[in-house]
C-alpha cells in the first residue's frame, strides 16, 4: 500500500515541480529577449531622445568650455587657490564616475544570467579588465610623457653641462664658505626647469584623461539611444546633464593647464561635447538590431565599461588627485589642503547620488 500511494503522488510531484521551473524558464527567455514593459514606447521614446541629444550637448560644451572662458577672471587663474579647489571637486566627480557608475554597469553585464555560466560566471572579468586598462593608462601615461618631453627639451629642460654645473653648485655648498649664493642659485635653475617640464605631463593628462572620457561617453550614448524605456530615459537625461557638465568642468581644467592653441582646444571641446549625442544617434540607428540584453551587447559594452573605468580611476587618482595633493601649492598649506579635501568629497558625493538614476 505505501509503495502504490508513493507512486500516485510521483506524477503529482513531478508536475508541481514542472509548474515552479516553467515561470523562471519564461522570464528568464523574456529577460534576455524583447521586453515587455509598459513604459516601452518606441514612437514615445524618439522625442525624448532628441531632447537628450540637444541638452546634454549644450550642457557639455558648458562644462567643458566654462574653465577655458573663466581664464580671464584673477580667482580662477590656475596659479590661484580657488582654481585648485574646483579641479579637486571635478577630480572627485570623475572618480565618482568610475567607481559609482561605470564599474557597477561592467560588474552587472557580465554577470548578467543571459550569459553561460562559463566562463564569465566563474571569473571576475570586470575587476580583471578595469585592472589592466589601468596598468595600460600607467605605461602610455608614462611613455607619452617621456617622449613628450624629449621633444620639448630643447630650452627647457637643462642639458648636461648645467646639470653638472648645479650639482657642483651643491657640493660647494655643502662644504660651507658660500653656501648661499650657490644653494639659491642651483635652487632657480632646477625651480625654473621644473615649472616648464609640467608642461608635457599636463598636455599628456588631458589627452589620456579625454580618450576615457570619450569612449564612456559613447557606451552612455548608445545604450540611452537603443532604450525605447520611457520611464527610465526621462530620469537619465536629467542625470546625464550634470555628470556630462561636471565631467567637463574636470578635463577643461586640465586642457586649460595644458595650454594648448586654440585650434586644438576646440577639437578636444567638439569630441568631448559631441561624442554621447554621437552615442545617442548611434543607438537609435541601432534599436532594431541592438539588444541591451543578448549576450553579444553584455559582453561588449559590459567589457568597454571595465576599460573605461580603470581608466577614469587611475586617472583620478594618480594624474588630478595624486598630482595636487602632493605637489608643493597644497604641501605648504594645511587649510588649502582641508578645503581641497572638501571638493573631493563633494563631487563624488554628489556623483554617488546621481547614480540612484544613471
Amino acid at each position: 500500500m505505501a509503495t502504490k500511494s508513493h507512486l500516485k503522488l510521483t506524477p503529482i510531484i513531478f508536475i508541481i515541480f514542472i509548474s515552479i521551473l516553467t515561470p523562471q524558464v519564461h522570464s528568464q527567455s523574456d529577460e534576455c529577449g524583447t521586453e515587455t514593459n509598459s513604459c516601452n514606447d518606441k514612437s514615445g521614446a524618439v522625442p525624448l531622445k532628441v531632447i537628450a541629444i540637444t541638452t546634454i550637448l549644450v550642457t557639455s560644451m558648458i562644462g567643458v568650455s566654462l574653465p577655458l572662458v573663466t581664464r580671464s577672471i584673477p580667482a580662477l587663474h590656475p596659479d590661484r587657490n580657488l582654481f585648485v579647489i574646483v579641479k579637486c571637486f571635478a577630480a572627485g566627480i570623475i572618480l565618482a564616475t568610475g567607481f559609482m557608475h561605470v564599474l557597477p554597469d561592467s560588474f552587472d553585464m557580465l554577470s548578467s544570467n543571459c550569459l553561460k555560466e562559463n566562463p564569465w560566471h566563474k571569473f571576475p572579468f570586470s575587476g580583471f579588465v578595469a585592472m589592466l586598462s589601468a596598468i595600460v593608462t600607467l605605461m602610455v601615461d608614462s611613455m607619452a610623457t617621456s617622449i613628450y618631453s624629449k621633444r620639448c627639451r630643447t630650452g627647457v629642460i637643462p642639458d648636461n653641462g648645467t646639470v653638472a654645473a648645479v650639482e657642483v653648485d651643491q657640493e660647494m655648498a655643502a662644504v660651507g664658505a658660500g653656501h648661499g649664493h650657490f644653494h639659491a642659485h642651483s635652487h632657480d635653475i632646477v625651480k625654473e626647469g621644473n615649472g616648464d617640464s609640467q608642461l608635457p605631463r599636463y598636455r599628456v593628462v588631458a589627452m589620456v584623461l579625454e580618450l576615457g572620457i570619450i569612449v564612456h561617453s559613447v557606451v552612455i550614448g548608445l545604450s540611452l539611444g537603443a532604450s525605447n524605456n520611457t520611464c527610465t530615459i526621462k530620469g537619465l537625461v536629467a542625470a546625464l546633464c550634470f555628470h556630462q557638465m561636471f565631467e567637463g568642468m574636470g578635463l577643461g581644467g586640465c586642457i586649460l593647464q595644458a595650454e594648448y592653441k586654440f585650434m586644438k582646444k576646440a577639437i578636444m571641446v567638439f569630441f568631448f561635447s559631441t561624442t554621447t549625442p554621437f552615442g545617442i544617434a548611434i543607438g537609435m540607428a541601432l534599436t532594431k538590431s541592438y539588444k541591451e540584453n543578448s549576450p553579444r551587447s553584455l559582453i561588449t559594452v559590459g567589457l568597454l565599461n571595465a576599460s573605461s573605468a580603470g581608466l577614469l580611476i587611475y586617472m583620478a587618482l594618480v594624474d588630478l588627485l595624486a598630482a595636487d595633493f602632493m605637489g608643493p601649492k597644497l604641501q605648504r598649506s594645511i587649510k588649502l589642503q582641508i578645503k581641497s579635501y572638501m571638493a573631493v568629497l563633494l563631487g563624488a558625493g554628489g556623483m554617488s547620488v546621481l547614480a540612484k538614476w544613471a
